[in-house]
């Protein structure tokens, strides 16, 4: 009898230990902690779990009351994973035994940086901000002008290159003619022919504003930027058939590793570089990504035949070589043999199960038949 009480206490404390382990993995609440990217960032990751997985929303309180839908959370062996593909973030820590903290980093570029989260209670949670009012969109049966649009020759010495919306702002930075039809038109440099030496070695900075109330959608503010060139560059081409090189996308035999973003069928898409080799992509049909790449990144049109449909969230890491980011102006130098990251076709097989190649095809040029230097403000 003594015996058989030894192991009903040893079993009775196994299973209090594995209570103890089951409350420990407990991921659910509300957890926070403050990152030191240069200043002081207020984090907040709220976590919650239905048909049993993991979800998360994540806040930059000190920067927005804008959450972001985590693209993916993990729980094994204590180990916390969550992935927020919308800013090309990660975040890797380690439960602790109390189920109280997270001993973890967060990577959102080259360098992870410490990040601890506490679980917050009622009376210590963080106010969480409220977002900004989210832009009525313009009416879609709207054909809009800028309104407003000022146009001036870019600073030679000012750095950087890029298109912007801020709300219902349009502006760029250091951009050529060149770009800007790119940007209408869904063209790679290569498929813009004749026309002045100007139209791609001048460069202009432009703010400009819709008639319109509301925020227009891609198709609106393309439009608008087509009839900014007829009327200010005095821009007019006719249409061609070329066979020209380009790249191809299509799904891999693996198939793709997106994350579909349904939360803004008709807003505007979010592609960026937090670096080179570094690409962010937030709500973006593969449409855009082709677009992007084709402006940005590579030397030659690129096409898209993956026939997805809708709208996606991902990070693409890579190394660059010296052929790419010419669209950019950018200089980059061969890569190193110990690169931390594989080549871009390498990097987009495996990291989005997509494949880029080489092919030839039958591509629309626009043919420059008349353009002028901008008028007058």
């Amino acid at each position: 009898m003594k015996t058989n009480r030894w192991i009903v206490t040893a079993l009775a404390g196994i299973v209090a230990a594995n209570v103890g382990n089951l409350m420990a993995q407990d991921l659910a609440g509300t957890w926070q902690g403050t990152l030191q990217a240069g200043k002081e960032l207020r984090i907040v990751l709220k976590v919650s779990k239905a048909d049993d997985a993991w979800k998360a929303m994540f806040y930059s309180i000190d920067q927005s009351g804008q959450g972001l839908a985590a693209s993916s959370v993990s729980l094994q062996g204590g180990n916390v994973k969550v992935a927020i593909a919308g800013v090309g973030g990660n975040y890797e820590g380690k439960l602790s035994a109390d189920g109280g903290s997270i001993t973890g980093t967060w990577t959102q570029g080259p360098a992870p940086l410490a990040l601890n989260l506490t679980k917050a209670t009622d009376a210590t949670a963080w106010t969480i901000p409220e977002p900004p009012a989210k832009l009525k969109p313009m009416r879609a049966d709207v054909d809009p002008i800028f309104e407003v649009a000022t146009i001036k020759p870019s600073r030679p010495e000012a750095p950087g290159k890029g298109i912007r919306v801020n709300g219902i702002h349009f502006s760029t930075l250091n951009t050529s003619v060149v770009d800007l039809i790119s940007f209408a038109y869904g063209v790679h440099a290569r498929q813009i022919a004749a026309g002045p030496a100007w139209l791609a070695s001048d460069r202009f900075d432009i703010g400009a504003q819709p008639d319109g109330e509301g925020q227009p959608n891609d198709r609106q503010l393309k439009i608008m930027v087509q009839k900014l060139l007829a009327d200010r560059f005095k821009l007019a081409f006719h249409r061609e058939q070329k066979e020209l090189s380009v790249y191809a996308i299509t799904v891999a035999k693996t198939g793709t590793k997106l994350t579909k973003n349904e939360s803004d069928p008709n807003g505007l898409p979010g592609l960026g570089f937090r670096g080179l080799g570094n690409m962010v992509v937030r709500n973006a049909t593969m449409a855009d990504f082709a677009g992007s790449m084709q402006g940005a990144v590579l030397d030659r049109p690129v096409v898209d035949q993956t026939s997805l449909q809708g709208r996606y969230d991902f990070t693409l890491n890579w190394t660059p070589d010296e052929f790419q980011f010419t669209g950019l102006g950018v200089k980059v130098p061969p890569p190193p043999e110990n690169a931390p990251n594989p080549d871009l076709f390498t990097a987009i097989q495996q990291q989005l199960g997509l494949k880029l190649e080489a092919v030839k095809a039958q591509a629309e040029i626009l043919v420059i038949d008349r353009a002028e230097k901008p008028s007058g403000n």
